[in-house]
């Protein structure tokens, strides 16, 4: 029996990894309670896709298990041990905004919690892969420091512009607004590249751009483009927070995501880190979306402009994603952003809460 730990298994990322280490040959154990509800009420509930899991996989189980629980997790990892082959950390708060609002709660979920899996995995697993889920913001607003350009439909860099093809890993963490989210999630990549440098973990860090797919549960406070989709669906409106609406994301769908996954499963490394994203192949402005959900659902959404940004948000990031290309050259691509935004209007009226 080869167990796939997966933490946030019923968010967007960690359900993706469900169903796919199942459809391996897994025996895939989740660890999730749902605290998104208590993060973003209602909207951000994933009891849905919990249900949409449990019906698919015959051989996973869910714990409703908070990670900041050492003693608990260690009951987990205790009853499987030896049989825990991977390690898949996607929990996490997720928000900006509510990270300022309870910095406790954020630093002791994304910091404190991702401790705890690494400690566990140190002694009962020591030789099973740690994959962590980490993010963009841990270059905190840097990337808003490059000669970044006003174009019609987005900020942009000149072609010439080192940085063209895409933010890389060496790119300065230092002397930056974070944001506190930002800031708990550095913590929780720097303890997973020590623990695979100092203590020999096979660790890997994907600091991800914007990572989308149908299994978002989207809040205004968290999740760009599947919240963007609902809400145009649902109210036709949005609101434009800051830069024109002209802010530029890379969009990565999950499944694209998970495959990274799997090629460092087959081939691990040792406290490695790898920026992810959609790159130059897959991202738009918030203008740009909208403007393809319009056209992709055949509607017409109302946009209002908010001046103010929020703290330590992008004008313009798309990742660089040479060093995962070169060092996994097998990886490839399936999704643009419009295929992604198409998906997502298909399957928005399948989602209930």
């Amino acid at each position: 029996m080869s167990v796939a730990i997966i933490t946030g298994s019923t968010g967007l990322v960690g359900s993706e990894t469900v169903n796919f280490f199942h459809d391996k040959g897994f025996d895939v154990v989740g660890i999730d309670n749902n605290l998104r509800k208590f993060f973003f009420g209602k909207n951000g509930s994933t009891n849905w896709v919990k249900s949409k899991l449990l019906k698919r996989n015959k051989n996973f189980v869910n714990f409703n298990l908070d990670i900041r629980n050492f003693d608990k997790l260690n009951k987990i990892f205790k009853k499987y041990s030896k049989k825990i082959s991977i390690i898949i950390h996607c929990a996490a708060q997720p928000s900006h905004d509510y990270g300022k609002n309870y910095p406790f709660l954020d630093f002791n979920v994304n910091a404190t919690g991702t401790l705890n899996l690494l400690e566990l995995t140190k002694k009962y697993c020591p030789n099973a892969p740690f994959i962590f889920m980490s993010t963009n913001k841990v270059y905190g607003d840097n990337p808003n420091k490059l000669k970044i350009i006003e174009k019609k439909t987005r900020w942009e860099l000149k072609k010439t512009d080192k940085n063209f093809k895409g933010i890389k890993e060496d790119f300065s963490i230092d002397n930056a607004t974070h944001s506190f989210f930002g800031v708990s999630k550095t913590y929780a990549d720097l303890i997973v590249q020590e623990y695979g440098k100092n203590v020999g973990l096979k660790t890997v860090c994907f600091r991800g751009g914007c990572i989308t797919g149908p299994n978002h549960s989207g809040a205004s406070l968290h999740g760009f483009l599947s919240y963007l989709v609902k809400a145009s669906l649902n109210y036709k409106k949005y609101n434009l927070i800051g830069y024109k609406g002209k802010q530029v994301r890379d969009n990565l769908h999950s499944l694209d995501l998970v495959n990274c996954f799997w090629e460092f499963y087959k081939k691990p490394k040792y406290g490695e880190v790898y920026n992810i994203g959609g790159g130059r192949y897959s991202n738009c402005s918030i203008i740009e979306a909208l403007d393809l959900v319009e056209d992709l659902a055949k509607i017409k959404i109302k946009r209002k402009m908010i001046k103010s940004p929020r703290v330590g948000d992008h004008i313009w990031y798309i990742t660089n994603l040479s060093k995962f290309k070169k060092h996994y050259p097998n990886w490839k691509q399936q999704y643009n952003t419009k295929k992604i935004i198409k998906e997502l209007i298909e399957n928005s009226s399948h989602e209930s809460n």
